[in-house]
């Protein structure tokens, strides 16, 4: 098993240029958020480990030193141009990958093993990792037809009653990759943003009739990933009362 973080944000949201800084090296309860999200797939070998970085990423590589393997995202043009970036490390590797976020450090290590049983398990190209929660969080919906992953739909995009949804795509996969990189060069960048999103690839998938899974996490911290300053102040008091 290999993991890809993605790294490279400036965390505009959360002032973090104000502070001369990327993103994930911003504090929580003392740490990095980037090192609490590699301390929680800690069961996985460092050298296996490629982290996507970007702005200011010789901080990254200075705090983190040369355990792991880095790839670069010169422009910040979305989380599937994101891991595109990683494809040269993975040159010539045919097994699984997970991708998750440096700024998301709430996922237990307990859920990410799950996630990668239930994928292993299943035998699927790509294995979603959804949460539940009654708060209107701006996740994609997860449709499912006769209890499989049907669609997700994008918070923006969803109708009135789709919004009512309560499973959420929280954008952690786990791929068989050689299924990743083949694609990800069928994203499309016509959306408002202009950027090539990752969400994307298990909706490319399921509309070709691949085997899409899913592991679901109920514990709603979790699922909080770090945008605001009020979200950093949240997932502090949130890790301490884990401590």
């Amino acid at each position: 098993m290999k993991a890809i973080i993605l790294a490279a944000g400036k965390g505009k949201r959360l002032l973090s240029e104000t502070m001369n800084m990327p993103k994930v090296l911003r504090l929580a309860a003392g740490k990095p958020l980037i090192g609490h999200v590699l301390d929680n797939i800690s069961f996985i070998d460092e050298k296996d480990i490629v982290i996507v970085a970007g702005y200011k990423r010789e901080m990254v590589y200075e705090q983190l030193g040369d355990k792991y393997t880095y790839a670069v995202q010169e422009e910040q043009k979305g989380t599937g141009h994101a891991v595109m970036m990683a494809k040269d490390a993975l040159e010539g590797y045919t097994g699984d990958v997970v991708v998750l976020y440096g700024d998301m450090p709430l996922f237990k290590e307990e859920t990410y093993k799950n996630l990668i049983k239930a994928h292993e398990e299943s035998g699927a190209d790509c294995t979603v990792l959804t949460g539940t929660s009654d708060e209107m969080l701006p996740y994609g919906r997860v449709i499912r037809e006769n209890g499989n992953i049907a669609d997700i739909v994008e918070d923006k995009d969803c109708t009135p009653e789709q919004k009512e949804i309560k499973e959420l795509n929280v954008g952690v996969y786990v791929f068989k990759s050689e299924v990743l990189f083949e694609n990800l060069n069928k994203l499309k960048n016509n959306n408002a943003q202009g950027e090539y999103y990752l969400t994307d690839v298990p909706k490319i998938l399921i509309g070709e009739g691949k085997k899409i899974a899913s592991y679901t996490t109920n514990d709603t911290s979790e699922i909080l990933g770090v945008n605001t300053p009020e979200d950093l102040e949240l997932c502090e008091k949130l890790i301490n009362e884990r401590k």
